[in-house]
């Protein structure tokens, strides 16, 4: 039985149907104008996600350069509500919907635009989780703090969710059961970036905790304020992070309803960010001094015990 947030979510995803035509690959032949915008993506993705870059590079080709146009869009979508003037960020955000929607072509110079559009089509990705996302994005615009744990979880959808929804078309699912696992994934990731950044974010003037929550643990926000690790503070990270590994375990049960050649990097994607959990804690819970990472090497020597729980797990299901 599902709670409340994600019956919520599972709404706002609706009906998923698996693709019944395949996408056609081999798209940078006799196309170096697309070979470029693709090229450019995969820079992106480096530059701003090493963690996101190095579980793409799991995938086959095909599929790692479409999920790096998929995080280049995300990336540049992100980037246009945290910089420039309000119009101006009106104005780019109704460009996007315009690309998602197919009522513009991309710009001549806009070439994450390109690889996305291309993306896109090929992998028949629904317009309706872009647009979600490009609207979940925008909620940073009006809104920087959330009142419970239903509210923070939609907004989680809109940013991260439509994420993993979009990437479950481009790695390929063999049930439409894959879809609430896809959802609680996205939560899963949003919430420890959140964990991670709440001394940067506050300093910003962003708040991405539920605020009943903070209360309930005798919290207020002069506490973030001063960055000072309580026992309180202790106890409420404590419970946060218990909800986002049970978020995690929930997720990783829907990786076997994905093509095989997929769920090595789903998984280490999931992996990765789950560890990220682990420096917290061995940080003690210091998110206003210190910024949990992982390193390059901590996150490959993890791969081959991914991969040998990804060859125990059974044939994708139908």
């Amino acid at each position: 039985m599902h709670a409340h947030w994600e019956n919520n979510l599972i709404a706002l995803a609706g009906n998923v149907t698996h693709p019944s035509i395949r996408p056609v690959f081999s798209y940078w032949a006799g196309d170096a104008a697309l070979a470029k915008a693709y090229a450019l993506c995969g820079k992106v993705a480096a530059h701003h996600s090493k963690s996101f870059y190095l579980a793409s590079s799991l995938l086959p080709e095909e599929k790692r350069s479409a999920v790096r146009a998929l995080y280049a869009f995300c990336r540049t979508v992100d980037d246009i509500v945290d910089e420039g003037s309000l119009v101006g960020r009106a104005v780019e955000l109704d460009y996007w919907r315009s690309i998602v929607q197919g009522l513009l072509h991309p710009r001549p110079d806009d070439l994450v635009a390109q690889a996305w559009v291309d993306a896109r089509s090929r992998y028949h990705i629904p317009t309706r989780y872009a647009l979600q996302l490009i609207d979940g994005v925008a909620r940073d615009l009006s809104q920087s703090r959330y009142k419970n744990f239903d509210d923070l979880a939609t907004y989680c959808y809109g940013v991260a969710s439509t994420v993993g929804l979009m990437s479950m078309y481009i790695v390929g699912f063999k049930s439409s059961e894959a879809l609430p696992h896809a959802i609680k994934l996205g939560v899963a990731l949003q919430l420890t970036n959140i964990l991670r950044d709440i001394g940067e974010d506050f300093r910003n003037g962003r708040l991405y905790l539920p605020l009943d929550e903070l209360k309930a643990f005798g919290l207020t926000e002069s506490d973030l304020k001063h960055g000072k690790v309580t026992d309180r503070w202790r106890s409420f990270m404590k419970f946060q992070i218990q909800r986002t590994r049970k978020l995690y375990a929930e997720a990783e049960q829907g990786i076997q309803f994905l093509e095989r050649d997929g769920q090595l990097a789903i998984g280490a994607a999931a992996d990765f960010y789950q560890r990220i959990l682990d420096v917290i804690e061995t940080n003690d819970y210091d998110v206003f001094t210190q910024r949990a990472s992982l390193s390059t090497w901590e996150k490959i020597r993890q791969v081959p015990s991914l991969w040998l729980r990804m060859l125990k797990r059974p044939a994708p299901l139908q």
